[in-house]
């Protein structure tokens, strides 16, 4: 019989909905029955991708004998941290402090005041690698529940007091300047890997934000050194197994330090993020393959994970069934030199050299991972696209990963504004086009009408959990490059009916430091506050770049103080973990260099001589710049305020720190104006 999940809308819950296990969906009702039954709270924490969290399910959740005892002793509470972010914080960050380390799955003992006590991520069925079975660490719990309750729970009292304890300090709020930046780009030189890219040991995570701090200061200060991690870092990352040689895309992390073994699943935020680097990067340096990789990674997102409603979904599992019903962790994408010769027959020697296929395998039983080694002599170009797209063609028939199909509305944000200066870049008006339909879905579904965001929705059904920083802050960032794009003053509207909400309910207004969670958000035993830059920007650092691009856009000074504010935070952890504070770094950077503001007008945007001079300010590596494009004395976007033609001409004028530059009508002298 279904638990109560079965009418939830994360795929991650509904994968747990048919367990023998009568779990609750985080909701007061659960922490209610608690109360009642005076039972302890079980919290596990995942997410739909998570390769061990479907080992735990399998070999705990799904068992009978473990539900039984579970269901007796505990009120057990399933959460999908992609869903609720604020209760994944606020935990992993009890389990980091108790432990030194936190992960996925997250296992937590809570008192029925939702107090933590335990903490553990996997537990195994059985005692192994000096790690108690998940039996004996429930037994134990149980134990020390009913035998000593004042003990456990002033061990949660204690927990929770030094949580409260751990509020950030973070010097001024004064942003970081020049001594700051060139702060931190020396620590990201001392912790580079010269021989491979990127930066630090295994496991190896895409540095997105990082290369794109590396480009904006290459491109502010002429750093050779700057640009030469950032180029470096991307050849070797799209030469790796970490990206798919034959569909495009990246996967999440690299297990070793040379990028061949990746961890497959693939992540939306990942893709949209690292999209738009190396669209950046090819704007920086024409790389060709900087260009091959953000298209293939565009047209990734949109072939495969985009949903019937014009959103795009969460993730693609890492394991899929090997063919022999065994779900295997990257069965998917791995290759044989056998498996090779049925494909290709004679081909196949070519393919094994080119991709890097070997008789011992890179990856697990005698598989390898896809790579472009370097190596000495020249391919048949024609010869290795016939060969990819017939390897491609067989993949298909494989068994796919599974998909999360749950929309995020941060990570939507992030993968509109790749797929619009990505097919703006490169004149492909259907990548605009895809990110126009899922901007339309986040308006349509996500917003209320009090332009107040729902995180996720599923099959056009909105979810029930509350945006939180990042979902308005990515979101605003996507609709201000879809207006830089379009010229369609709607969606700098809408970023700042977002970024209202930023001012009004995330914003500490004595400190100006930004919380996670809205002031009026569900309470929790702390509001979260993260400054930090993981796998995707922090809301506190997605929220200084939007605020400071819609300041620069509208001119509104609120917008720019709090952005200034916001940015203290990088003054201070910029030159201590830069590796830890990109998209930070990367928005003190437009600070530094205005961001310059770009007007360009023109009869209309069909006119040719109105269209290079965009394009021209759309390819300006200055950092951070924005760009509105439209009739002169048009009211669809400030900027084109009082700009007039110049001499009956189509014109760019370029501002910053409140001087302007003559109006040009010469795309070349705006070329000059925004890359030196």
């Amino acid at each position: 019989m279904p638990n109560r999940l079965a009418h939830e809308t994360s795929p991650y819950l509904l994968q747990h909905a048919d367990n023998p296990v009568d779990w609750w969906p985080w909701s007061d009702q659960a922490f209610e029955e608690a109360r009642r039954s005076g039972k302890p709270v079980l919290l596990s924490v995942g997410y739909s991708s998570c390769h061990w969290c479907h080992v735990m399910a399998h070999e705990s959740f799904e068992d009978e004998a473990t539900a039984a005892y579970l269901n007796e002793h505990f009120v057990n509470v399933k959460v999908d941290r992609e869903e609720r972010p604020d209760v994944d914080a606020v935990y992993m960050e009890a389990v980091q402090a108790a432990t030194g380390q936190g992960g996925w799955p997250m296992t937590v003992f809570l008192t029925p005041d939702a107090e933590p006590f335990y903490f553990g991520t996997y537990f195994p069925p059985a005692p192994r690698h000096g790690m108690p079975s998940f039996r004996q660490v429930l037994e134990g719990v149980q134990q020390a529940w009913t035998g000593r309750r004042d003990e456990v729970t002033e061990v949660a009292g204690k927990i929770v007091r030094d949580l409260a304890g751990r509020e950030i300090s973070y010097g001024d709020s004064l942003a970081p300047g020049e001594e700051e930046l060139a702060g931190a780009l020396l620590g990201l030189t001392r912790e580079y890997d010269q021989v491979r890219g990127g930066f630090g040991g295994a496991p190896k995570f895409p540095p997105s934000m990082v290369v794109e701090f590396l480009l904006r200061h290459h491109a502010r200060t002429g750093s050779e050194g700057a640009l030469q991690m950032a180029a470096d870092t991307c050849e070797r990352m799209a030469r790796g197994g970490i990206y798919d040689q034959l569909g495009g895309g990246f996967s999440r992390y690299s297990v070793d330090r040379e990028w061949t073994v990746p961890h497959f699943e693939k992540m939306l935020y990942d893709n949209a993020l690292l999209c738009r680097v190396y669209a950046h990067l090819w704007r920086s340096t024409g790389s060709g393959l900087a260009r091959r990789v953000a298209l293939e990674t565009a047209d990734f997102m949109v072939g495969e994970l985009r949903t019937a409603e014009g959103g795009f979904a969460s993730a693609l599992d890492a394991d899929s069934d090997d063919g022999t019903g065994k779900h295997v962790e990257g069965a998917y994408y791995v290759w044989t030199p056998q498996q090779l010769r049925e494909v290709l027959g004679e081909d196949a020697e070519l393919a094994a050299q080119y991709f890097g296929v070997t008789e011992e395998g890179t990856f697990e039983e005698g598989s390898s991972v896809l790579q472009l080694p370097q190596q000495e002599g020249v391919f048949d170009a024609e010869k290795v696209a016939g060969v990819r797209a017939r390897l491609l063609a067989a993949r298909a028939g494989r068994p796919a990963p599974g998909r999360d199909d749950k929309v995020v509305a941060a990570w939507n944000g992030l993968a509109i504004a790749a797929l619009a200066e990505t097919g703006a870049y490169f004149d492909r008006p259907d990548l605009v086009e895809a990110a126009v339909c899922a901007a339309d879905l986040l308006v349509r579904l996500h917003l209320d009408e009090h332009a107040q965001l729902a995180r996720t929705s599923k099959d056009g059904q909105v979810g029930a959990n509350a945006g939180v920083l990042e979902d308005y802050a990515d979101v605003a960032e996507g609709f201000l490059a879809l207006a830089s794009v379009t010229g369609e003053g709607v969606w700098l509207e809408f970023a700042g009916f977002l970024l209202d909400h930023v001012l009004t309910r995330f914003v500490d207004a004595e400190l100006g430091a930004l919380y996670d969670t809205a002031v009026d958000a569900e309470r929790l035993i702390r509001r979260p506050q993260d400054p930090t830059d993981n796998a995707a920007p922090s809301g506190w650092t997605a929220a200084a770049n939007a605020l400071l691009s819609y300041a620069a856009q509208t001119g509104s000074e609120p917008h720019r103080s709090a952005a200034e504010r916001a940015l203290g935070v990088v003054k201070a952890l910029g030159p201590r973990v830069p590796r830890f504070i990109g998209w930070g770094l990367a928005a003190a950077e437009a600070r530094l260099d205005g961001p310059r503001e770009i007007a360009v007008v023109g009869p209309s945007l069909d006119d040719p001589a109105t269209r290079t001079l965009h394009r021209t300010a759309l390819l300006g590596t200055a950092p951070g710049a924005v760009v509105a494009v439209g009739a002169p004395e048009s009211d669809e976007l400030p900027l084109l305020a009082g700009r007039p033609l110049v001499g009956g001409e189509p014109a760019a004028y370029v501002c910053r720190n409140f001087t302007c530059d003559a109006p040009t009508t010469d795309p070349e002298r705006l070329r000059e104006a925004l890359n030196g």
